[in-house]
């Protein structure tokens, strides 16, 4: 189970006990999710230069005291979700590097009378607690300076005692599940002066006597306090925000998947004493059960001025009341994405004078359905710059619009819109109308900068000398099927041009537009699911100039019309055969099967220029972009991943991209769903590309299986990867939050390796 840079994955193993013969070469090791019980001293005595240990969803109850003695190097300890019913301070003793440490989800009631910490002065990250942990001790964390993040679950902690945590001089991040309000405020009492951002979960305001023991946290210095599936009551809110406006340096507050019970008729005037700090507010699916009935919130006006930043995302908003708006004198960005508001009640909650200083806003994912109305509700924002109305339902829009003459950046893609008219505003410096049904675009646009028109139908590309100053231009997933030079001839400062995943035919104008437009930076033409053009001299424009098409190929049209009276019977008997059957298709699969047989197995190290190639489903694609390669090519140092969809050579055959980016990449990574199972393209690369890693038994393959996967929907051709997911490891994304640091964790070892 190890591979060549001794990165050994033994999860999922079934295993009962630390297999034998670990030696010094081991860096990590993965044994999650087996049934082992006891750790003895022996086990890992060898592993003297493991720097991951990943035991987390065994049965270990026992270790022996000197198990993790011989791991100085040891960076990563996991040991959560066992059965241990206590915490020695000896296991720790010798891990002098150690940097993350998580002992949630064990049996352990308290950390015992010590600190079990005491030696670990390079810890980073601890997560501890449980369902049975109720005692925090004086003592406890001794030891312990720095944290960039504590979790402790404590939903059941009911004893703590007084200056536990006091030791720890500075917490970046704090995150603490409780009940308990009493608890809780003397936890808080103890970290007035440590803690940059304070994240409490699963805590229930109930009643205005709770609130009074609370009001410990108005003298807590966190910049950052969250709070997720909070209960509040409109007994306890005024409560709370007369705590939080005497927060010295509270710069934002975040309510995510809470629950408010009432309606927002408090008890009790909330007064005006404005917060001097308090600048960001982000509210995401806070849960209001007759929200149909919530008030205008009057006693709130006077607080809102101060703020710059507000999300309320995903919350059932179907108006903001003018007198709120008119209140928001600082707002500078507003989201209220995902939410119920109609044309109507933005035109109410845009009231005259409301959101004077707004530049960004976010009316994604709503009901508005008319253009003209919603531009002329926003004529009044004098500072508005950026505006996102996409995911709404516009239709067919008027020819004429009232807009801001500030309004730079417009985003309408998704709105159902089936002709852009001069409704849009001249000003922009961005547009995007991707994801509608546009046919065509002829728009006069002279400051345009950036013009995304990606999902559409267009045959054809805009008109260059409408939109002079074009810098980039997406056209992907239209209908094109060639450029000519008079199309080109206005997009002088063309740096971008993204025109994958369309219909193109080579021809010799083709070949001319790509050879004599080299000053364009970048050229995306192809995208495998409609590769027409396959020829290699379409996508290497440095050996475009040297190119001499025959008769043929120049005058393909004339010459298969006089020819094509002779020969069109046959033609036609061997298009009828060659579709029923698929013989073109497999010829070329064949061809390229042996083409692959007879390369090196592995490319020289000067051409390896990835670390990884991803195999995935387009119906992944959202995980995989947004998250997988979000975490990976964001990472210090980060990655560099190969996507089809960004890095395949435009106008090369798709199998011929797939096998050379698997040669010039170090591994290859398959993110494994149903949508893999029964994807074509995935079929065809397990078939014909894939087999290489698998023959030549070596581990540069890394499996992700994103979901869980039933036997019987693995077609009987993928035996290759019923073979491999059998006798190999594989990487789970957990679904649990707490869990995805560690599977990241895996992954870019395994990656580094």
């Amino acid at each position: 189970s190890c591979d060549a840079s001794q990165l050994c994955n033994c999860s999922s193993m079934g295993l009962d006990f630390i297999p034998p013969g670990l030696t010094a070469k081991i860096t990590v090791l993965n044994l999650a999710h087996n049934r082992i019980k006891h750790v003895r001293s022996q086990d890992l005595q060898q592993a003297v230069n493991l720097r991951a240990l990943l035991l987390q969803s065994n049965e270990i109850s026992s270790i022996d005291e000197d198990s993790f003695w011989s791991l100085a190097k040891l960076e990563l300890l996991d040991l959560s979700n066992n059965s241990l019913a206590h915490l020695s301070p000896v296991w720790f003793g010798h891990l002098f590097s150690l940097q993350h440490l998580h002992l949630q989800g064990n049996s352990y009631r308290d950390l015992g009378q010590g600190s079990p910490f005491s030696g670990l002065r390079n810890l980073s990250s601890l997560h501890l607690g449980n369902r049975r942990f109720s005692v925090i001790r004086q003592g406890n964390f001794e030891g312990i300076e720095l944290l960039h993040k504590l979790w402790i679950d404590g939903s059941n902690l009911s004893q703590y005692e007084q200056g536990s945590l006091k030791s720890i001089k500075e917490i970046n991040h704090m995150i603490i599940n409780i009940r308990s309000i009493s608890v809780f405020s003397e936890i808080v009492r103890d970290l007035l002066h440590s803690v940059t951002w304070l994240e409490v979960r699963r805590i229930v305001f109930n009643s205005t006597a709770e609130m009074q023991v609370l009001r410990v946290m108005s003298l807590s210095f966190a910049k950052k306090l969250s709070f997720r599936q909070t209960l509040l009551t409109d007994a306890t809110v005024p409560e709370i925000v007369s705590i939080l406006e005497d927060m010295p340096k509270l710069v934002e507050l975040e309510l995510v998947d809470c629950r408010l019970l009432g309606t927002g008729r408090w008890e009790m005037q909330i007064q005006a004493n404005q917060s001097q700090t308090l600048r960001v507010l982000t509210i995401e699916k806070l849960s209001i059960e007759e929200f149909y009935l919530f008030t205008d919130l009057q006693a709130v006006e006077g607080l809102l001025s101060p703020f710059t930043r507000i999300t309320v995302r995903n919350t059932k908003v179907f108006l903001v009341p003018c007198r709120i708006s008119q209140h928001l004198l600082s707002l500078e960005y507003l989201d209220l994405s995902a939410n119920l508001l109609g044309d109507q009640s933005l035109e109410h909650s845009a009231c005259l004078g409301g959101w004077p200083s707004l530049q960004t806003l976010n009316l994604s994912q709503n009901s508005l359905s008319d253009l003209e109305m919603t531009s002329k509700s926003l004529s009044h924002l004098g500072n508005l710059i950026v505006l996102d109305i996409s995911q709404n339902n516009f239709g067919e829009i008027p020819d004429v619009c009232e807009w801001t003459k500030t309004l730079k950046y417009l985003n309408l893609s998704g709105t159902q819109i089936p002709k852009v008219t001069t409704c849009i505003p001249p000003t922009l410096e961005v547009l995007d109308v991707s994801a509608n049904n546009l046919k065509e675009f002829g728009l006069q646009l002279p400051f345009l900068k950036e013009l995304y028109l990606t999902r559409n139908q267009l045959k054809t590309l805009p008109g260059a000398a409408p939109i002079p100053n074009l810098v980039a231009l997406s056209v992907r997933r239209n209908k094109l099927n060639s450029f000519s030079k008079e199309e080109f001839e206005s997009f002088k400062r063309m740096e971008l041009l993204d025109a994958s995943d369309n219909n193109f035919i080579c021809s010799c104008e083709f070949l001319s537009f790509i050879h004599q437009e080299a000053g364009i930076a970048r050229v995306l033409v192809g995208w495998p699911d409609k590769y027409v053009c396959d020829s290699p001299l379409a996508v290497r424009g440095a050996q475009v100039g040297a190119v001499h098409l025959s008769l043929l190929e120049c005058h393909r049209s004339l010459v298969v019309s006089l020819i094509c009276v002779l020969v069109f019977l046959v033609i036609l008997l061997l298009v009828a055969v060659g579709y029923k059957y698929h013989v073109v298709w497999y010829l070329r699969m064949t061809w390229a099967w042996l083409q692959a047989k007879r390369k090196p197995k592995r490319a020289p190290p000067k051409d390896v220029c990835y670390d990884a190639f991803v195999s995935y489903s387009e119906n992944d694609s959202d995980w995989v972009e947004n998250t997988m390669v979000r975490e990976l090519e964001q990472a210090c140092p980060p990655f560099r991943l190969c996507l089809h969809k960004r890095d395949f050579v435009p106008g090369k055959w798709i199998v011929d991209n797939i096998i050379d980016s698997i040669e010039k990449s170090r591994k290859t990574l398959f993110v494994l769903s149903e949508h893999f199972v029964q994807s074509e393209w995935c079929k065809y690369e397990l078939d014909f590309s894939h087999f290489r890693l698998f023959d030549e038994n070596n581990d540069a393959a890394i499996l992700i299986l994103l979901e869980p996967i039933r036997s019987e929907a693995i077609p009987k051709r993928f035996c290759k990867l019923r073979k491999i997911m059998n006798t190999k490891t594989y990487l789970e994304w957990p679904l649990e939050e707490e869990q995805q640091q560690s599977f990241w964790f895996n992954l870019k070892i395994a990656l580094r390796s």
